[in-house]
């Protein structure tokens, strides 16, 4: 059996743009917290349409290995960090 477990938590927003937002802050709260943590891989869906998912973050690959952290619709370039947001 695996070490790893993934966490399901059902948080409900009236719409895909509300749902996106907090999917985000939330990724990004508990990535301050904890390395292990994965904000590329966070993903929203209608709640009776569970297995239609939409991406929240870009991931892109970044030269060094990095991922984008940016929104999935962004129009500015590719960046490891959303512009305004300070390294700990």
């Amino acid at each position: 059996m695996t070490e790893r477990w993934v966490i399901h938590l059902p948080v409900t927003a009236p719409d895909l743009l509300r749902a996106r937002i907090f999917a985000r802050t939330a990724a990004r709260v508990l990535a301050r917290l904890s390395t292990r943590v994965e904000p590329g891989g966070v993903t929203v869906s209608a709640e009776d349409q569970q297995g239609v998912r939409h991406w929240v973050f870009c991931d892109q690959r970044l030269p060094g290995d990095a991922r984008c952290a940016l929104p999935v619709d962004h129009t500015a370039p590719c960046s490891r960090r959303p512009p305004g947001l300070r390294r700990p």
